[in-house]
């Protein structure tokens, strides 16, 4: 086996994806075996073929044995999250799903345009000169875009996007400071449940909030709780996924200005630069799942209980599904990227994403006729998330 590198270390992302060495392991060691510290390794899946065996097998890979990241949590901490779709094998995962999806389909979706443009055009018009773009600009959209859809009252989307970025910032003591994470994520579950009891006894509205509460989810209306565990998943999904992409996306474009150019003359292209965005810096690096029995994996044997982690960063270059896979292509086509999941774990927000970033980027483009990146951007260090924690840029109209 390959001793390449120690690809848990979340210190080695803080320079950027580790792109070299997974290409290296996708050519010697596809199905790679890589330790932790302090308890069992893992096997680091870095194929597209082989991460899409694994998301389609849901039989075989578990996501809710033992969640979604590679660090095994207590038992409690499991039972906490259990009542999140990220954390449910089907059936389970099928009847909490199913009643939702309809509302997130992209005819739905596509209603909510006027709504998102007017959020955006508002947040642009209150910014100049020189940001600091992750989250002066792209960590406030998500959350209003979410925060409505929730019926939340506007006074509460800072919490709600405070809560959002604290919780995937846990690898980073910069960014955690004097947080306790836990504390904060179990404040924002407490918010949602109150949240949900108080919406139980007001008239219905026509949001969000209220098509789950008169819901049927695995037979029954969701509890209080449950709404607390759905509610936390999908603030937090939506809020910090849309967030690298934004910040993600205008940094590859500035480092790309014939590209930029492009978008500017012909806006119609930016639907296919955001796919291109989300394959080329994928907002997270992987997903576990834990094996439910013993299989293989091109040859390798896996054995029951074993950790495998389906590494989208890997996989969205690869050379046998990709041409030339590491350069930035905002006309890639066709561009089957696996940043948004596959099979039962789909994405549910993938419309949301997707009419978020295309707005987002026109409206930007069309309200500043220059904008210039000021100085060097920092990562996030996580090996799980994939984003920036700071792009300082210079607005002009």
């Amino acid at each position: 086996m390959s001793t390449v590198a120690d690809i848990y270390d979340p210190q080695l992302y803080v320079a950027g994806p580790i792109h070299e060495i997974f290409a290296e392991l996708r050519r010697s060691d596809p199905v790679h075996w890589q330790d932790m510290p302090g308890e069992p390794g893992y096997w680091a899946i870095l194929k597209h073929a082989d991460v899409a065996h694994v998301a389609r097998n849901p039989q075989l890979f578990s996501a809710e044995q033992q969640g979604v990241i590679l660090e095994n949590q207590p038992p409690e901490r499991l039972e906490q999250t259990r009542n999140m779709l990220l954390m449910m094998d089907p059936p389970r995962h099928t009847e909490y799903r199913r009643p939702l999806a309809e509302h997130f389909k992209a005819r739905v979706i596509g209603e909510l345009e006027d709504r998102v443009r007017a959020l955006t055009r508002t947040l642009l018009d209150g910014v100049e000169g020189e940001v600091e773009f992750v989250h002066g600009v792209a960590g406030v959209l998500p959350s209003q875009v979410v925060g409505g859809m929730f019926g939340i009252p506007a006074e509460d989307w800072p919490s709600i996007r405070r809560w959002a970025e604290q919780s995937v910032s846990q690898q980073d003591p910069e960014l955690v400071g004097d947080f306790d994470v836990r504390a904060e994520l179990t404040t924002m579950a407490v918010y949602a449940i109150q949240f949900s009891m108080a919406r139980r006894a007001a008239p219905p509205r026509a949001d969000l909030t209220s098509l789950i509460l008169a819901g049927a989810f695995g037979g029954k209306p969701m509890s209080d709780l449950e709404f607390g565990s759905f509610f936390t998943q999908l603030v937090t999904a939506g809020n910090d996924t849309t967030k690298t992409m934004l910040s993600s996306g205008l940094e590859l474009l500035l480092a790309h200005p014939d590209q930029l150019r492009a978008l500017r003359e012909n806006p119609a292209l930016i639907p296919g630069a955001v796919e291109e965005i989300l394959r080329y810096a994928n907002p997270l690096h992987y997903f576990r799942r834990t094996a439910t029995a013993d299989t293989e994996i091109r040859g390798v044997p896996i054995k029951a209980g074993d950790k495998v982690a389906m590494w989208y960063t890997s996989a969205n270059r690869d050379e046998d599904v990709f041409a030339d896979p590491q350069s930035f292509d905002i006309r890639r086509n066709p561009n089957p990227h696996l940043s948004f999941g596959l099979a039962q774990h789909f994405c549910l927000g993938v419309h949301l994403a997707r009419l978020e970033g295309r707005v987002f980027f026109e409206e930007l483009l069309a309200r500043f006729r220059d904008i210039e990146q000021t100085g060097q951007s920092r990562r996030i260090r996580s090996n799980l998330n994939n984003g920036l924690k700071s792009l300082p840029v210079r607005l002009s109209r």
